[in-house]
């Protein structure tokens, strides 16, 4: 499908529904002429087939809200009757202007009113709407496109503190780089020339379904868009070489065991003026002995007395690398209980903290002096007609 039949052709005309059909509306008009149309249905019918290719193509367009926009906005610029051609193939402007659609479509090829220095459009009208269909297929004159560089990934271990903190490190990558030899050209004299096939773009076009072309990369200059006639001793004509190279990379605070960062602009360099990729970095996170992780917030068992479970009082607990910060214990206070310490857990995006969340753990003494175990010995007594697990059996019958 060209330019001009993009232009040219009424999809919403061939569909029959209006221009402010809704995309359930157009994909019922759709099912509707493509069953009737449909070449197994009307078999031997050559106008039903050619009737079916305009019903598919239209509805390849329509049915797809950024082209039904670029198809849209190309219409209402070029498709109103003003452009289009006359007797022979040129056409009438505003004020009796005579153009060419071939130079308006041609690009540079000619010297027509798209050629540079005819004070028209400069590449021509194709290089604008070229991305419409061959989503970067070349033509004849297409220069050698810009490359963008491949993404890299990495990995990177922290401790507990760092991940929760954040940290600055080092790390060494290898990725491909524009040969130092050739100057990433890939030849050896340092001048390559273009592809004939791919006319330098990297890239071929082949037909595809519903009037539309599909590109691939192309497999002489193995999308390069470069051919070298004396192929470079060191990268073998690719134009690329391993590099190695160390950089400092800041992780962010708070990050979580196999989280991945993508941190953009650097991975490997693009070519002939390409963007970089982008640097995916996974991090791994030593446990601690002491914290873990819940989200944002830390955690932590603190051991106590049973007279401090029992009787109550005030504990000193632990931070991860700030002093203590002391708890109070409610009398009564069951064995796996969680109190909070508020701010101080890992550091959040915004700036702020989450909790460190406390689990209390009764510790029962394995060893007991004299003196110790008759006070426990004269607890036993003063609490013998209560049975803790009273209402376990109470519960576990009425079950």
């Amino acid at each position: 499908m060209s330019t001009k039949d993009f232009i040219e052709k009424d999809y919403y005309k061939v569909l029959g529904v209006p221009k402010d059909a809704t995309e359930a509306e157009i994909k019922k008009a759709y099912r509707k002429l493509a069953r009737e149309y449909h070449p197994d249905a009307n078999k031997g019918d050559v106008k039903a087939e050619e009737r079916f290719k305009e019903i598919s193509e239209a509805n390849d367009v329509l049915a797809d809200p950024k082209r039904r926009k670029e198809y849209d906005e190309a219409r209402a610029l070029f498709g109103n009757g003003g452009f289009r051609p006359g007797a022979g193939g040129r056409g009438g402007g505003p004020a009796g202007f005579n153009f060419d659609l071939g130079d308006l479509f041609g690009g540079a090829q000619g010297g027509g009113a798209g050629a540079p220095g005819a004070g028209g459009f400069g590449g021509g009208l194709g290089d604008v709407f070229g991305g419409i269909f061959n989503r970067g297929g070349a033509g004849p004159g297409t220069r050698t496109q810009p490359r963008r560089g491949k993404d890299i990934e990495s990995e990177v271990t922290l401790s507990f503190t760092e991940a929760v903190d954040g940290a600055t490190v080092p790390l060494r990558m290898s990725s491909s780089a524009a040969c130092k030899a050739c100057s990433g050209t890939g030849d050896k004299n340092g001048t390559p020339r273009v592809c004939p096939t791919c006319v330098g773009t990297g890239q071929v076009t082949r037909g595809g379904g519903g009037g539309f072309s599909l590109t691939d990369p192309c497999a002489d200059c193995k999308g390069r868009g470069l051919i070298a006639e004396t192929p470079c001793d060191v990268c073998k004509g690719s134009g690329r070489a391993t590099s190695s190279r160390t950089m400092q990379v800041r992780i962010p605070a708070g990050v979580s065991d196999g989280q991945r960062i993508r941190l953009r602009g650097k991975g490997a360099p693009g070519e002939r003026g390409g963007p970089n990729g982008d640097l995916y970095v996974v991090v791994n996170v030593d446990k601690h002995p002491v914290f873990g992780r819940k989200g944002d917030n830390l955690t932590v068992t603190v051991p106590v007395s049973f007279t401090e479970a029992a009787l109550g009082g005030e504990i000193k607990v632990p931070t991860l690398g700030g002093p203590p910060v002391t708890l109070k214990l409610p009398a009564g206070t069951p064995n796996g209980r969680t109190m909070r310490a508020r701010g101080r857990g890992a550091t959040r995006k915004d700036g702020t903290r989450g909790d460190l969340l406390v689990t209390i753990e009764v510790s029962v003494p394995r060893d007991l002096s004299d003196k110790a175990r008759e006070a426990l010995e004269a607890y036993r007594e003063a609490t013998a007609g209560e049975d803790p697990r009273a209402e376990l059996f109470q519960a576990a019958k009425g079950a």
